[in-house]
């Protein structure tokens, strides 16, 4: 039998008892192709979303069927971020929302309280970040490919190596074209990071902040997300217009939004293991078992002297050893925020002993 528990929509700033209709909006079951186990979910139920409340806050949840995400086909997972983004978007209307990752299922409500109560401090600290704040997406393509790509090949570079490959002993060959294609690639990828530049950092002076996403196909030059204050909206959709008369419509801008802060604020449950909160510990030089927040903030400090890449340029791996110091200061930081103790400020234990195998930590995904 199909098990059925709660997906997890997101988190919302209120505590009051609400419901939210799913009749327009596509069912996680329809799309991922699964009945539910006969009379496990009423009609009434499978239709609509409710919520369950921790102090002042609450999460808007789901019957659903238990469904692992990351084996399914990209094509519906496209589906299912849809129908979640749509019902997020409906709530929007009403409340201020923090999303919670795609594919968050747990089996309880009794599950849904403890994400509630370990994520408390981090989702309270989200709203205060979060209020007014909502997420445009701008992408920028180029209009004309063809005249792009002429110029980036006229390039002194370029040119050189097609006028030495025409004088070449024995004619160019297939390798010859592909080395000349990857000379091209690299100064097109160049060239379009340089205007993607320009255009963030135009955008960035009416946006809160911004986070740059991978670029679809060589046409597209952006794919970033800004964080603005809803009372600027309109000041930042007349900059983008500003920008693009400056580049005379070189390339079309298309906005979508506004957005909950997906790229910003989503949430994500983690079950993390002992050996990597000790693993975190080591990184930052913490022996104590027993820290406070400053204890770890000051561990941090004092390992990003040692380890950062512009102060240590000539230390082998160094970007390396800053980026596993940056994930434990995070690790250790969301571990300490879930902590019961941390909730009346003084300090967690870190050792495996008082370490609880359920342990839930709630922070922002990526």
């Amino acid at each position: 039998m199909d098990k059925i528990g709660k997906y997890i929509y997101g988190v919302i700033n209120s505590n009051t008892e609400d419901f939210f209709d799913l009749d327009d909006i596509v069912s996680l079951e329809d799309i991922y192709l699964f009945r539910s186990a006969p009379g496990a979910v009423s009609s009434e139920t499978s239709n609509r979303a409710y919520t369950i409340s921790f102090q002042d806050i609450a999460a808007v949840v789901k019957d659903s069927l238990i469904v692992d995400y990351s084996h399914m086909p990209k094509e519906t997972l496209a589906r299912l971020l849809v129908s979640h983004q749509q019902l997020i978007e409906k709530i929007m209307t009403k409340h201020t929302i923090i999303p919670m990752r795609l594919g968050t299922f747990t089996e309880s409500d009794r599950e849904v309280e403890q994400i509630l109560t370990r994520g408390y401090r981090t989702i309270k600290d989200i709203f205060e970040r979060a209020q007014n704040a909502v997420e445009i997406d701008v992408v920028a393509t180029i209009n004309d490919f063809n005249s792009f790509l002429q110029e980036v090949s006229e390039q002194k570079e370029i040119r050189q190596l097609k006028q030495s490959l025409l004088r070449k002993e024995g004619g160019v060959t297939v390798d010859d074209q592909m080395g000349v294609g990857v000379l091209v690639k690299r100064h097109l990828d160049k060239r379009k990071a340089g205007y993607a530049d320009q255009i963030q950092t135009a955008l960035s002076k009416v946006s809160e902040d911004f986070k740059a996403h991978d670029l679809m196909d060589d046409k597209m030059v952006l794919n970033t997300a800004f964080l603005i204050n809803r009372n600027r909206q309109k000041d930042f959709e007349q900059r983008v217009e500003e920008v693009n008369n400056e580049f005379e419509e070189k390339f079309n801008f298309r906005c979508v939004g506004p957005l909950p802060p997906y790229s910003f604020y989503t949430l994500e449950v983690k079950r993390p293991q002992f050996d990597q909160i000790d693993w975190a510990k080591k990184q930052l030089g913490l022996t104590n078992n027993f820290v406070t927040a400053e204890d770890i903030k000051k561990a941090h400090r004092r390992s990003a002297l040692t380890c950062h890449p512009d102060k240590n340029p000539n230390v082998l791996d160094i970007e390396k050893k800053f980026d596993d110091m940056t994930r434990a200061y995070k690790i250790l930081l969301d571990y300490y925020r879930a902590s019961c103790q941390a909730e009346h400020g003084k300090g967690c234990y870190l050792s495996e002993k008082a370490f609880e195998e359920d342990a839930v930590l709630v922070t922002t995904a990526g």
